[in-house]
C-alpha cells in the first residue's frame, strides 16, 4: 500500500457537483492498493498513519498524533499512486490491484483507522471526485507498508 497524507485544516469530497465527506483538522490520505497487498499491509499503515508525529505541541514541535489532537481522516482511494511513468508518456497501471481486491483493502483500511477512535470519512470508490483541501504547514508525506 502506498499513501499520500497531508495534514489539513479541513478538506473534502465531492461527486457529480454534491459535498459526500467533509473534515476539519485532520489527515487526507490518498490511498493506493497494490496487487500483493493484503489486510496485514492495510492494518500496519493504519496504525502507522493514525500514531504518526506531525501536529506540533505546544512547543511548536512536530511531536503529536492525529490520535492526541483528536483530528479525523478523510481517505480517498488513488489507484494513480501506482502508475507507472518509467517508459513512454503513459503511466501503466499493473501494479495497481483489481477493483474488487482494491475496494476491499480501502474499506479494511478506514475501519482499522475507525477502530482507534479516529472520525473517518471517505470518497466514493470508482467516482470521478473532486478533492479540495486546505493543506497545513504543507505537511505532505509519502508512506509504504512494505
Amino acid at each position: 500500500m502506498r499513501a499520500v497524507v497531508q495534514r489539513v485544516k479541513e478538506a473534502s469530497v465531492s461527486v457529480d457537483g454534491e459535498m459526500i465527506s467533509r473534515i476539519g483538522t485532520g489527515l487526507l490520505v490518498l490511498l493506493g492498493v497494490a496487487r500483493k497487498d493484503t489486510t496485514t499491509e492495510a492494518e500496519i499503515l493504519a496504525d502507522k498513519i493514525v500514531h504518526l508525529r506531525i501536529f506540533e505541541d505546544d512547543s511548536g514541535k512536530l511531536n503529536q498524533s492525529l490520535l492526541e489532537v483528536g483530528g479525523a481522516i478523510l481517505v480517498v482511494s488513488q489507484f494513480t499512486l501506482y502508475g507507472d511513468c518509467r517508459k513512454g508518456r503513459r503511466p501503466s497501471f499493473v501494479e495497481a490491484a483489481p477493483p474488487e481486491a482494491a475496494n476491499a483493502l480501502y474499506e479494511h483500511f478506514a475501519g482499522k483507522v475507525g477502530a482507534h477512535g479516529v472520525r473517518v470519512a471517505t470518497g466514493r470508490f470508482r467516482a470521478l471526485m473532486e478533492v479540495a483541501l486546505i493543506n497545513d504547514g504543507p505537511v505532505t508525506l509519502i508512506l509504504e507498508s512494505g
